[in-house]
Order: structure tokens, then C-alpha cells, then sequence
């Protein structure tokens, strides 16, 4: 019997371990920086702020774009285009908040890119959106 404990403790700190190092970890558990380096992993390329903030500005499916609901500006806070409820800021230097949870920046990244691109965001994609993000000064 301790021979199974110890074998399950020792499966239990392999999958946490595994778990972690994909990113999938608890929540304000990271830096907009970590988050940066993170997705440029996952697409196996360096993000660029410049096609970011294209991506951000450019219409889509709808007619939306990241713009239509988070502001033109995302140093501002933004307003949902269909319910009108007031939305943070997303750019970290005037939100410090932004880009630190990594559940929820899965959560809406996946809802977002769904409704406005009409598909999940690739992860190239997502890492460009964040290095323009994170390159926005006040």
C-alpha cells in the first residue's frame, strides 16, 4: 500500500508539474512579460507589436474588431458594443491587472476571437495582440 501512495504522489507532482509548464496554471498567477513569452513559445516565433496592433484595429467577421468593444485607444477603458457594459482597459500600464491571469486571458481570448475572427485566435496571433498590448505607454 505505501508502495502505490508513494507512486501516486510521485504521478500527482508529474502531471502538476506538466500541467504548470503548459501554461494551464492558477489563476494572477503570471506578468503580462510571462504571458508574452508564453504565447511567442507556443507559435514557435517572436511576437510583433506592429502586426498586433493591426490585428487589434482590423475589422473582421461582423464588422468587428478587437477596437469595436476595447477602445481605438486600449490605454482607455472600452464599452461592449451589444450590452454597453464598461470594460477595463487592456493595455498593463494603465490596467496592471491586464495580462496576469492566465485562465482568464485563455477564457477570452478563445470567446473574443470566436466572435469577432469567427475562429480561435492561432497563437502567433495572440502573442502579437499581447507584445501591442504590453508596447502601449500613457
Amino acid at each position: 500500500m505505501k508502495f502505490r501512495s508513494a507512486k501516486f504522489s510521485a504521478m500527482a507532482f508529474v502531471s502538476v508539474s506538466i500541467f504548470s509548464a503548459t501554461g494551464a496554471v492558477n489563476a494572477a498567477d503570471t506578468t503580462p512579460a510571462s504571458q508574452l513569452q508564453y504565447w511567442a513559445q507556443q507559435a514557435n516565433a517572436p511576437a510583433n507589436a506592429e502586426q498586433g496592433k493591426v490585428f487589434y484595429n482590423t475589422r473582421q467577421k461582423q464588422d468587428l474588431s478587437c477596437a469595436t468593444c476595447h477602445s481605438a485607444n486600449p490605454l482607455e477603458p472600452g464599452k461592449h458594443s451589444s450590452t454597453g457594459k464598461a470594460l477595463k482597459p487592456l493595455a498593463p500600464a494603465t490596467n496592471p491587472k491586464s495580462l496576469t491571469d492566465t485562465a482568464k486571458i485563455d477564457k477570452w481570448f478563445r470567446r473574443n476571437c470566436n466572435e469577432v475572427v469567427g475562429r480561435e485566435c492561432s497563437a502567433q496571433e495572440k502573442a502579437n495582440v499581447i507584445a501591442y498590448l504590453i508596447s502601449l505607454k500613457p
